[in-house]
């Protein structure tokens, strides 16, 4: 085992690191609770940005919304730098050191966290933006070339491609081999549909972002927001935002019993 290898193997047997990058799934299924409401406000007719960042904008205007985004940003770097860890040496709970495969998935999220934590930053300074628009602007400046479009294209069949991959987990029930007890039916549901809905929202922004590429529209590409505005002006567009809102409501909440059991 290398220097490094040992470094991050005496990390994960930190109880209070652990416990501070469980904070991260928690603090991660209050911001999509936010996602819920303020897509379920949207159904009625009321305005707001349906992503992480309109959650984080909603939180740090409230009182007290400051020190609430200084907690999101050690709470998201905690749990960055724990799949940070899980690159490096694999999964604690596992009898093995894990797959290239699960390594793999492992650095992605942590650059998932890393990116949310720097989000939450932003608002924790006063200086937070629409995610929404920040896409839009960057695939603007891309598209204004030809490899820049297919960069933009790329990146939405990466999203594509992780909604697929949530959808799928959601359908299979693998997320159950995440947790580190037999769950019951009523958490099973949780996920069923917590990952479900969350990866069809990923894979609409997805195809949004594909066909900003296509069209050469970069308004488009405004990620969740975008895909869950263009769902609310289908036919019968109130009642598929509610049901969206109570899927990411759910997700929400299952995230919660990923603070308490998840496998670390």
């Amino acid at each position: 085992m290398t220097k490094g290898e040992q470094l991050a193997d005496r990390a994960q047997n930190t109880d209070a690191f652990e416990k501070a990058a469980r904070a991260g799934h928690a603090v991660s299924g209050f911001v999509h609770l936010l996602i819920a409401f303020i897509i379920f406000r949207l159904a009625f007719g009321q305005g707001g940005n349906a992503d992480q960042s309109g959650a984080l904008g909603e939180l740090a205007g409230k009182p007290g919304g400051r020190i609430a985004m200084w907690v999101a940003v050690a709470a998201f770097v905690a749990l960055a730098l724990w799949r940070v860890m899980e690159a490096i040496v694999g999964k604690r709970s596992d009898s093995d050191s894990g797959s290239v495969l699960d390594r793999l998935k492992a650095a992605s999220l942590a650059v998932v966290y890393f990116a949310f934590a720097w989000s939450a930053f932003g608002f924790a300074r006063g200086t937070g933006k629409s995610s929404g628009g920040q896409n839009a602007g960057m695939s603007a400046r891309l598209m204004q070339s030809g490899p820049g479009t297919v960069v933009v294209a790329a990146a939405g069949v990466v999203v594509l491609a992780v909604g697929g991959y949530h959808i799928y987990k959601g359908l299979s029930r693998h997320f159950v081999d995440d947790l580190k007890t037999n769950p019951s039916k009523g958490i099973q549901t949780l996920g069923l549909l917590g990952y479900t809905t969350k990866g069809l929202a990923l894979a609409g922004a997805g195809v949004l972002v594909v066909v900003a590429a296509v069209t050469s529209d970069p308004s488009k590409a405004t990620g969740i927001d975008g895909a869950v505005k263009e769902l609310g002006a289908q036919p019968f567009g109130q009642i598929l935002l509610v049901l969206a809102a109570v899927g990411i409501a759910l997700y929400g909440l299952y995230a919660f019993v990923l603070a308490r059991w998840a496998r670390m």
